[in-house]
C-alpha cells in the first residue's frame, strides 16, 4: 500500500472542493484532492448567485470560468399565470456583484478542476475513501482506494470534506441528520429550446407557480438548451402516471404556458429524478476536519443556494484553515458554524415561505415598495450575512409583517 503525507486533504472536486484546493495552494501550504467520480459527470444545481463571484475571484478561478462564455444572468423571474415578478440584480439593497451565470454543472465543474489542475494541484478521479482515522490534534490517516483497486493511505493534518451528498465524514463519524424540510421531488431535463428568444428570458432564471406547492425552473444556457424542471411533493407526482419521461410531457400540456413555450422542444436528455435531497448535519466541524457545500446542509433548489453555500462556506473555511496552519487559535463554532447558520437560517426562512405561500402573496403585489423589492432582491442574489437588511437579520419577522400589511392594504413601514 501506497503511503503519502500532505497539509490538506480535500474530499470532493466540485466548486466546494476546487474553491478550497485553490486558496490554500495559492497560501503555500501542500494540498491533495481526491474525487469518487471521473470529471466531466453530470449534477444538478445549474444556477448561480452573485454572491458567488466575489469568491471564484479571490480564488483566481473566476477567469476560467468567463472563458467557457455561459450564459450571463442578472436577474430571477417569478410567474404565476399572467402575474409576473422580475428581480434584477443590479437592484439589490446590498453592495456587491449584479450578474453571475448560468452553467451546464458537468462543464462548470470540470472548468474548476482543470484550472485548479494547472496551477499545480493534484487531483485524483475515481478515488474512493474508504475509511478515515482521526487522531485529535494529530494528523488523520484517510484510506482511498483508486481505479484498478490500489490503495494508498493519506497523512494529513487537516481535512475538508467537500464531497456534497456523498457526505464523507458524516457516514463515517455518524452523525448525519435529517433535514427538518419536508421531502420533495424533482422530475427534470435538458431540451433544445427553439423558442426561448419569443421570451425576454434568457439572462435569468425563470420560475413557474404550477399549483400550490408545486413549482417549474427554467434556466437557459448559452448553447441554446435550457434546463426545465418540475417539483412537488412525492404525492403530488404520484397522480401521473408513467415514467419521468411521460410524467414530464403530461407536466407541459397541463399548463398552457409551458405548453406554448416549449412547443417543438426536444430533449437532449429524457426526463431524470432527484428526490429528498434536503439533508443536514449535526456539526460542521471537529478535532482534525471541516465540513463545506451540501455536506454541511443542502435546504431546497428553490432560490438556486447551493452553489452558493458552497462556494462560500469552502472559502471560509479554508481562510480560517489556512490562519490555524500558520498557528493562530481558531474559534471555529463562532468564526464558522455561527456564521453559516446566519445565511442557512435566512435562506430556510425563505424556502418556507416560499412553500406556505407567503412569498407568493409578496413577489406579486400590484405596487411593491421599491425598499422593500431590494432588500428581497438581496437575498436571491445570495447576501445573506448583511445585518443592515431587515429580511437577513430577522427574516422570519420580516416576512410575516410584510404579508400582514399587504393584506391590510397598507404601506409597509
Amino acid at each position: 500500500m501506497i503511503k503519502n503525507k500532505t497539509d490538506v486533504l480535500i474530499i470532493g472536486a466540485g466548486p466546494a472542493g476546487t474553491i478550497a484546493a485553490s486558496l490554500i495552494h495559492k497560501a503555500g501550504l501542500q494540498v491533495r484532492v481526491v474525487e469518487r467520480m471521473n470529471f466531466p459527470r453530470f449534477v444538478i444545481g445549474e444556477s448561480m448567485l452573485p454572491r458567488c463571484m466575489e469568491v471564484l475571484q479571490e480564488a483566481e478561478l473566476l477567469d476560467a470560468v468567463a472563458a467557457m462564455n455561459f450564459q450571463q444572468k442578472s436577474g430571477a423571474k417569478f410567474r404565476r399565470g399572467d402575474e409576473v415578478a422580475d428581480y434584477k440584480f443590479a437592484d439589490q439593497f446590498t453592495a456587491g456583484w449584479q450578474w453571475t451565470w448560468q452553467v451546464p454543472r458537468a462543464e462548470f465543474d470540470h472548468a474548476l478542476a482543470n484550472e485548479v489542475v494547472r496551477k499545480g494541484v493534484n487531483i485524483d478521479f475515481e478515488a474512493t475513501v474508504t475509511d478515515i482515522q482521526f487522531n485529535g490534534d494529530k494528523p488523520s490517516f484517510t484510506l482511498v482506494e483508486h481505479k484498478g483497486g490500489s490503495l494508498e493511505e493519506i497523512e494529513a493534518k487537516f481535512i475538508i470534506d467537500a464531497s456534497g451528498y456523498g457526505r464523507v465524514i458524516p457516514k463515517v463519524l455518524g452523525f448525519e441528520n435529517k433535514s427538518s424540510l419536508d421531502p420533495r421531488r424533482a422530475v427534470f431535463a435538458h431540451v433544445k429550446d427553439v423558442n426561448r428568444l419569443e421570451f425576454d428570458e434568457p439572462n435569468r432564471i425563470t420560475v413557474v407557480v404550477y399549483k400550490p406547492g408545486v413549482w417549474v425552473w427554467m434556466i437557459p444556457f448559452s448553447n441554446g438548451n435550457t434546463s426545465v424542471g418540475f417539483v412537488g411533493s412525492h404525492a403530488f407526482f404520484q397522480k401521473y402516471a408513467g415514467d419521468p419521461k411521460a410524467q414530464f410531457n403530461a407536466l407541459i400540456q397541463g399548463s398552457p404556458f409551458l405548453k406554448h413555450r416549449f412547443r417543438d422542444a426536444s430533449f437532449i436528455f429524457e426526463p431524470r429524478v432527484l428526490e429528498s435531497w434536503s439533508s443536514a448535519s449535526d456539526k460542521f466541524y471537529g478535532d482534525g476536519y471541516v465540513l463545506t457545500g451540501n455536506v454541511t446542509e443542502f435546504l431546497d433548489p428553490i432560490f438556486s443556494s447551493g452553489v452558493m453555500f458552497a462556494a462560500v462556506s469552502s472559502h471560509l473555511a479554508s481562510t480560517l484553515l489556512i490562519r490555524k496552519l500558520k498557528g493562530e487559535t481558531i474559534d471555529w463554532e463562532k468564526e464558522y458554524t455561527g456564521k453559516l447558520h446566519q445565511g442557512v437560517n435566512t435562506f430556510r426562512a425563505f424556502v418556507a415561505a416560499w412553500y406556505d405561500g407567503t412569498l407568493e402573496k409578496i413577489f406579486f403585489v400590484k405596487e411593491p415598495d421599491p425598499l422593500i423589492k431590494r432588500q428581497i432582491c438581496s437575498v436571491l442574489a445570495g447576501y445573506v450575512w448583511d445585518l443592515e437588511n431587515p429580511f437577513v437579520k430577522e427574516p422570519e419577522v420580516a416576512l410575516k409583517r410584510l404579508v400582514k400589511y399587504i393584506e391590510a392594504g397598507k404601506r409597509y413601514q
